[in-house]
């Protein structure tokens, strides 16, 4: 019997209404202080019929220390830690002492109690809906803040959440770097994180699909990005008024910017993009238009063994890496000059296709034309997802 066991717990421990309703979390409804009240409510009937004295709520509670009665004053450090960041959506944990949470844990066992709950996981929510009331905000498993509470010394700490945003870029000049450099004084980066960071006031950290070489532009639909905003004192904000300030550059233009999950966010960065190309072939010893179009029919379907360029190899692992080419069409443009039009898997390094990259490529432009080639000029079309 449930009133049986807890006057047994009751006659050997000063409990208060929480931690006794607490061991019976598990059965019935409503909160483990309603739950503790109705049990001592019952307990104390039976034992007034019985001539006993009543088990009353102890001023203080031997296993919380009355922690309960301190909710509104932690509410109001909440609020206060939080002051400042726009935020819909909340979570709360507590880190109880050692010493409670062994007194709980053997009271359990001292009366073979299976039903209870832990006591930090009642303070959490009570808590947690405390907040949530005063401030009009809802709980989530995935919030926008976490609030880590130490009952007894009312330390909170506070952590935000970041927020991500997807977009694609176009870089439509040629010598900025993707990513700071020194001696460069703007960067694809820089640019898009400039105005997020103003816009969210948090640090703003950016995330390519990819790259391109510093003398490369990025046109058509452009390359996805994520852009993570650390500590963002505001979390939603016109992703327009963004774009055009972006936009506004000259030299980076983003389209589609929208927030998305972190789980979205991860899976952009580490999908397999094919890329477009255009590239700008220079053959010294001259080429003629059969011999740009005979190219470009090798080339089509072929798989590229391609070792780690000489000029990254210091940067990237050195190891062969196959790609293949799944479309090339050639553009006669003069007897020293043709375009080639390249859709390839990710990864591939296009200048090396062209020049071999002193074998460490093949096959490559060169090699199928028999005369060294060299890429004189690289644009990304266009980044596909698939």
């Amino acid at each position: 019997m449930i009133t049986e066991d807890a006057e047994r717990v009751l006659e050997s421990h000063n409990l208060c209404d929480h931690c006794l309703g607490r061991l019976f979390a598990k059965l019935g409804k409503g909160t483990n202080e309603e739950r503790g009240r109705a049990i001592r409510f019952v307990i104390n009937m039976e034992r007034s019929a019985k001539g006993l004295p009543p088990v009353d709520e102890p001023a203080e509670c031997e296993l919380c220390w009355n922690v309960f009665e301190r909710i509104p004053e932690l509410v109001e450090r909440m609020r206060e830690a939080s002051e400042g960041f726009e935020f819909e959506t909340f979570f709360v944990g507590s880190r109880f002492p050692e010493e409670i949470r062994e007194r709980e844990k053997a009271i359990w066992e001292e009366f073979g109690i299976e039903t209870a709950e832990p006591i930090n996981r009642e303070f959490n929510r009570e808590l947690g809906k405390a907040f949530g009331r005063v401030m009009g905000k809802d709980t989530a498993k995935n919030p926008d803040v976490v609030f880590i509470v130490e009952p007894f010394s009312g330390k909170v700490e506070l952590q935000i959440n970041p927020v991500y945003v997807y977009g694609r870029y176009r870089k439509l000049v040629r010598g900025i770097p993707q990513t700071p450099l020194p001696d460069f004084e703007d960067s694809v980066a820089s640019i898009i994180c400039r105005a997020f960071s103003r816009v969210s006031g948090g640090k703003c950290i950016f995330k390519g699909a990819g790259r391109e070489d510093v003398d490369v532009r990025t046109l058509g639909n452009g390359r996805p990005f994520i852009v993570e905003m650390k500590r963002p004192k505001k979390r939603r904000f016109d992703l327009d008024v963004v774009a055009r300030e972006i936009n506004a550059s000259g030299k980076v233009e983003v389209l589609g910017l929208r927030f998305v999950s972190p789980k979205e966010a991860g899976e952009v960065l580490t999908r397999n993009h094919r890329k477009e190309y255009l590239a700008l072939v220079l053959v010294e010893e001259g080429v003629t238009p059969e011999e740009a179009e005979e190219v470009a029919r090798k080339l089509t379907g072929l798989e590229i063994h391609q070792r780690t360029p000489w000029r990254v190899r210091n940067a990237r692992a050195d190891k062969v890496r196959v790609k293949k080419v799944h479309e090339a069409e050639a553009r006669w443009i003069d007897e020293r000059h043709f375009e080639l039009r390249l859709v390839t898997d990710g990864g591939l390094y296009i200048k090396e296709l062209v020049s071999g990259d002193r074998g460490r490529t093949r096959p490559s432009v060169s090699e199928l034309l028999g005369k060294p080639a060299w890429c004189e000029r690289l644009d990304v079309l266009n980044v596909l997802d698939h």
